[in-house]
Order: structure tokens, then C-alpha cells, then sequence
């Protein structure tokens, strides 16, 4: 195992950038070594550093942070497409945050990064039936980062959540890849129905600050949902809605509107 992660992290460039970025850290803010060095340098590779990042954050009297991360260590070690996901997402985050410069910033700092690859968790023991420890999982992310995501809820990779504070996504809902959103973001149901109540977002989605997607709806690919909207119903493919209710007031602008993260009510440019 100790020379398949040797290998892996020579062959990983998510990784190697975030340790470099992690020596020059050190080397300008000395006072910043023993956190540098516990959740980063410390580690072989990302999966390992993420398991101690998760665990050290949602550790409590109730559960300890060995156990946590050992659960982590399971998860990752069980299904590869859990770290392929958290490296996704960090591109996305680098790429379409222009607060963040560096891909050591996410791993350390962003607690919409840090929120979803604890869901990611979560998910994984909620699949293995263990939908209790999930549920667990859940309340510390809620607790911790002010995000509530159902450990049952469906996400794809490359999720860019800025601010993350008062993130809510429901049992149900289902949210594509290359999705990005901002704070007080709610896919949620619209009654006490039990069963496929909440939001499906398909890939590509820019969902503004402040909205709300209700219900069993689908917002097609690579559309733009503008802030403070409440969606209530079937969001067309590559178009815009705003308002509440939210109406269609045009195309989505441009190929890609997660990407270019243009949340103005105008044609976006490029591609």
C-alpha cells in the first residue's frame, strides 16, 4: 500500500502542486508549519490528507477524530471515484473562485470545498447502509460549516460552492457535474411528501446567490438560475431565469455559465 501511494502521488498532479504550494507556505509563514505539515506534508497522499482535514474539523466529545478518520480512510480506500471527485472539485474551486490562487487554499481554508468532501463521506456510508454514521456525518457538516446536505442526496464532481454558508440540499435531489452555486443556495421539497420531492440539477448549472429550487423539478444543462430566484418549476436547457416565481428571461449566454461564474442578466462571453 505505502509504495502504490508513493507511486500515485508521483503520478498526480492535484497532489504535487498542492505540496509544493504547501513547502512555499511554510517557507513564507513559519507560524503556519505545524497546520502546513499536519494536513499536508504529513500525508503520502491526498486521499490521507483529506481523511485528517475531514476528521480533524468534525471530530467532537461525541466522536473522536481517530475514529473519524478512519472511517475516511475506508471510504477512500473502498471507492477511488470519491478522490477523483475532491481533485475535481479543487480545479473547479481554482478555476472559478477568484479568491482562491492556489490549490492549497480549498484543502485548508474554503469550507464549501471542505463541507463537500465530508457529504462525500457521509455518501459513502450512507450506500454501505450505514445510514446512521451518515446521518452523523450530516449533523457535524450542518454544525460546522453551516451546510445541511442529505447524505442520500446525489452530487456529481467539479462542484464549485463559494461562500458555502446556508447551503441546504434535500434527500433527493440529484446535482450533476461542473455545477457551481453560491451561499443560501436551498434544493428543496415543497411539502411533507416522502418520496422524489426535491430538485435535479443537470450539468454546467450557475446557481446564484440567495436561490431557491423547490420541488421535483429538473433545471436543464448549463442554464443560470439568478440570485434571490425561487424556481418552481422545469428550467429549459442553456437559458436564464430570474424572479419570484423565477420566469425565463433569456439564453444562458454562453456554453459553459458555471465556469465563467457571470451572474449578470446579459450575454456572458467566451466558452
Amino acid at each position: 500500500m505505502a509504495e502504490r501511494q508513493r507511486n500515485l502521488a508521483k503520478i498526480d498532479p492535484v497532489w504535487r502542486r498542492i505540496r509544493d504550494e504547501a513547502r512555499d507556505t511554510v517557507s513564507q509563514e513559519p507560524l503556519l508549519g505545524g497546520l502546513v505539515h499536519s494536513c499536508v506534508l504529513h500525508h503520502d497522499t491526498l486521499e490521507r490528507a483529506l481523511a485528517y482535514r475531514i476528521a480533524s474539523k468534525l471530530a467532537s466529545t461525541e466522536m473522536s477524530e481517530q475514529i473519524l478518520r478512519e472511517i475516511a480512510d475506508e471510504a477512500y480506500d473502498s471507492d477511488p471515484s470519491i478522490g477523483a471527485a475532491a481533485r475535481a472539485d479543487i480545479v473547479a474551486v481554482v478555476e472559478r473562485d477568484p479568491a482562491c490562487h492556489r490549490m492549497l487554499q480549498p484543502l485548508l481554508f474554503f469550507k464549501g470545498f471542505q463541507a463537500i468532501q465530508a457529504y462525500r463521506i457521509g455518501h459513502w456510508l450512507w450506500q454501505q447502509g450505514r445510514k446512521d454514521f451518515a446521518s452523523f456525518i450530516q449533523m457535524r457538516v450542518s454544525e460546522c460549516f453551516g451546510v445541511d446536505i442529505h447524505p442520500a442526496a446525489r452530487i456529481g464532481r467539479g462542484i464549485m460552492i463559494d461562500h458555502a454558508h446556508s447551503i441546504v440540499i434535500g434527500e433527493t435531489a440529484v446535482v450533476g457535474d461542473n455545477v457551481s452555486m453560491l451561499h443560501s443556495v436551498t434544493l428543496g421539497g415543497t411539502g411533507k411528501e416522502d418520496d422524489d420531492r426535491h430538485p435535479k440539477i443537470e450539468d454546467g448549472v450557475l446557481i446564484g446567490a440567495g436561490a431557491k429550487v423547490l420541488g421535483n423539478i429538473r433545471v436543464g444543462h448549463c442554464s443560470r438560475i439568478a440570485a434571490g430566484s425561487v424556481v418552481l418549476q422545469e428550467v429549459p436547457p442553456c437559458s436564464t431565469v430570474a424572479g419570484v416565481p423565477a420566469k425565463i428571461v433569456g439564453e444562458a449566454g454562453c456554453d459553459q455559465p458555471s465556469q465563467m461564474m457571470d451572474q449578470l442578466i446579459r450575454d456572458c462571453h467566451g466558452g
